[in-house]
């Protein structure tokens, strides 16, 4: 049976938006539950929808260990000997070709022995174990695009559709449980954005199940490239970012930057299973953003400010497809979108999509517009921009209450708009023409003037 649960170091803040994965030492499955679980992702909830699924012959220990001085949570899956699998997620992190620096004798077995029983499964299939188990539609869904991107992977480093690839790795029992165990702990943290390092990585070689492969393997090199992960290389030799923890990392960023300043709200550390420096583990931590000091003899909101230009061009995409992307635009943070027609290639109409966004919310914005549209391809041109200082006031007019925006010129003077939501709103609530609540508030902006 499954060890009761253990006390997280933190309950999550509900103010904190942001999670931070921090992968200084590589990154694996286990790694990322440990470290969710250990920042206070709902361990009874993840043990509840892991007993959900169709699988068995495992266990799950969620203990705490401390490395290099540091306390950690440890998120083992236990295998039973006939489902004990030597080419799993966790063996990818062995790469000494003579099975030296494994830290228990479970993992110290080269991979060729084919007198041990291996979970070969497609993607259809591990996507019915997901789907038969008892998950959260936020969950789930997170689960099935990590198995995706792991079988898109795959199948480029394997020249086969995706299909038709038989997963060794991920599709044993400990690695689909690492996968749904991640999701669920992530799905549980509700964070509005996710941030991931750049994947510390090792070099050499490893054995797997496909026979003697480089550092970083091909399906972890095919992921980086696919989703713009960033490796930094480290003087290791062995492989510190496994398929799996790459495809969780992909999965989930959403931004590709901090807040410019926030404050912590809670932090978790993920140890991992190797012996050898340097210390291996994910810290994850929850952030609120917080607003950035002024510089000095200036303002926050004014002067110039640093922006990123998202450009594309379709000439097979619907308006209806069109609209909606530019409605999930804006939701995704962007400044500024809109699209233009335009003659393309062939003399095909199309149109030209353009986004503005703070560079925090590339990663988001150009989701949105590979998604939602027919685009294969998006451009980044870095922008600047001179913003005048600018705040929003509440005022009441005999309609009712609004709000209105207040620019300063450089001059000093200011200026007031009404603000187009709050209108619609006035006119809406007072069941008087969009003209009229309009003219109503902007009498009264001028009155106080």
């Amino acid at each position: 049976m499954p060890e009761a649960p253990i006390a997280p170091r933190a309950a999550k803040a509900s103010a904190a938006q942001t999670l931070y994965l921090e992968c200084a030492s590589g990154i694996s499955g286990d790694m990322v539950v440990a470290a969710l679980l250990d920042l206070g992702a709902d361990e009874k909830a993840m043990r509840s929808a892991l007993a959900s699924l169709p699988l068995e012959g495992y266990d799950v220990r969620v203990t705490r260990r401390v490395a290099n001085g540091i306390d950690c949570c440890d998120f083992e899956v236990a295998l039973d000997a006939v489902h004990e699998n030597h080419d799993h997620d966790m063996a990818y992190l062995y790469g000494n070709l003579d099975g030296a620096h494994a830290d228990h004798a479970d993992h110290a077995h080269h991979h060729e022995h084919g007198e041990h029983h291996h979970e070969h499964r497609t993607l259809a299939d591990v996507l019915r174990v997901v789907d038969a188990g008892s998950l959260t539609p936020g969950a789930k869904a997170i689960a099935h695009r990590v198995f995706k991107i792991l079988a898109a992977a795959e199948a480029r480093a394997h020249g086969v559709p995706a299909d038709q690839v038989y997963f060794h790795e991920v599709g044993a029992v400990d690695s689909i449980v690492d996968v749904v165990a991640a999701a669920v702990c992530l799905d549980s943290l509700s964070v509005k954005d996710v941030v991931v390092s750049p994947l510390a990585e090792g070099h050499g070689r490893v054995r797997t199940q496909h026979g003697v492969l480089p550092v970083p393997v091909p399906a972890v090199v095919n992921i980086a490239a696919a989703h713009g992960l960033t490796l930094e290389p480290r003087d290791v030799e062995g492989e510190l970012v496994t398929p799996t923890g790459a495809a969780i990392a992909a999965a989930v960023r959403t931004v590709d930057a901090l807040p410019p300043a926030y404050a912590v709200r809670s932090v978790g550390y993920g140890c991992g299973k190797r012996a050898y420096e340097p210390v291996s583990m994910v810290r994850a931590m929850l952030l609120e953003a917080r607003d950035a000091a002024p510089a000095a003899g200036g303002s926050a909101s004014a002067g110039a400010g640093a922006l990123v230009k998202l450009e594309t061009e379709v000439d097979d995409c619907t308006g209806e497809a069109l609209g909606n992307a530019l409605s999930q635009l804006f939701s995704a943070g962007a400044r500024e979108a809109h699209y233009v027609p335009i003659y393309m290639k062939k003399n095909r109409p199309g149109y030209q999509v353009e986004v503005l966004c703070t560079q925090d919310r590339v990663a988001a914005c150009e989701r949105v517009l590979f998604e939602e549209t027919t685009t294969i391809g998006v451009r980044r041109h870095p922008v600047e921009r001179t913003a005048l200082p600018r705040e929003q006031k509440d005022v009441r007019t005999p309609l009712g209450p609004a709000q209105v925006k207040v620019v300063t010129l450089p001059s000093g003077a200011k200026r007031a708009y009404p603000e187009h939501d709050s209108v619609v709103a006035l006119a809406a609530a007072a069941g008087v023409p969009y003209q009229e609540a309009y003219r109503a508030v902007l009498a009264d902006v001028q009155a106080g003037e």
